[in-house]
């Protein structure tokens, strides 16, 4: 994996992680989305979904998108 991607990814991986944790110790339901977007300037960006929105940008390597 391209250094550029891991750097701007691991925020998004952390935050993905911390949120599946949390719905799996919920006494109830739990929903869990994931939405990503084609930016401009080889960017993808990502919106985690899970009673509020998390919004990531990552910036993708050459021929990554």
């Amino acid at each position: 994996m391209n250094d550029t991607l891991e750097k701007t990814a691991d925020p998004l991986k952390r935050k993905l992680l911390q949120l599946l944790d949390d719905v799996l110790r919920h006494d109830g339901f739990g929903e869990i989305r994931v939405e990503v977007k084609i930016l401009k300037r080889q960017q993808k960006e990502v919106i985690l979904h899970c009673g509020k929105q998390y919004r990531f940008v990552v910036d993708m390597p050459d021929g990554g998108a």
